[in-house]
């Protein structure tokens, strides 16, 4: 993927964030980290030399609350933002970008998921019973074989379940968005998966 900001654009960002209020250092890490869906998360090496940067341009000014730095916009900086305001539509629509591209990744792992589990299921109630002389029965009747695959069954179910629980909330916590048509297409493919195992087990 290429890089989220391009040369300069990190600066200007910085300095639209400051123009919507004041912000210590890790407040804006996190806010570069929510408005890109995850995709950039910059550290304090990166985040605080341009800081530093803009203060020495006159552009921003911090003081300290605490234990907290915070920055705060200076009337040459909110010129600066006004002057580029054409920029930052661009950068604004890259980070929408790659948001999207978030989102498209989420959808196809929720389908190749969905797909793999389709192809267990239905392998697994088309695989012929071995004979008697060959994998002798406890119980006689054929049960033990069809409780091992209903074991089978249940232990890729929870596989499944708690991959694209962890996916789903990992990407929501770093502030990704969640479009309804990838739970969409979740409910639908759960849906033809629940049809094949009924078709395989009626009668």
């Amino acid at each position: 993927m290429p890089p989220v900001f391009s040369h300069g654009d990190l600066r200007l960002y910085l300095l639209n964030l400051l123009d919507e209020g004041p912000r210590h250092g890790y407040d804006l890490m996190q806010a570069l980290s929510d408005r890109t869906g995850g995709t950039y998360t910059p550290s304090a090496g990166t985040i605080y030399p341009r800081l530093a940067k803009l203060e020495e341009e006159g552009l921003v000014t911090k003081s300290v609350d605490g234990r907290k730095t915070i920055y705060e916009i200076t009337d040459a900086g909110r010129a600066e933002v006004a002057a580029r305001a054409g920029d930052l539509e661009g950068i604004e629509a890259g980070l929408a970008d790659s948001v999207r591209l978030i989102a498209d990744g989420v959808r196809a792992g929720v389908r190749e998921a969905m797909k793999s589990l389709r192809a267990d299921l239905a392998a697994a109630s088309t695989a012929p019973v071995s004979p008697p002389e060959e994998a002798p029965r406890a119980d006689g009747d054929g049960r033990s074989d069809a409780r091992e695959q209903v074991r089978r069954a249940e232990a890729l179910i929870a596989e499944f379940r708690g991959d694209v629980r962890t996916d789903l909330r990992t990407h929501v916590a770093k502030g990704g968005e969640l479009a309804a048509s990838v739970i969409d297409d979740l409910a639908a493919a759960l849906d033809d998966a629940a049809r094949a195992v009924r078709r395989a087990t009626k009668g």
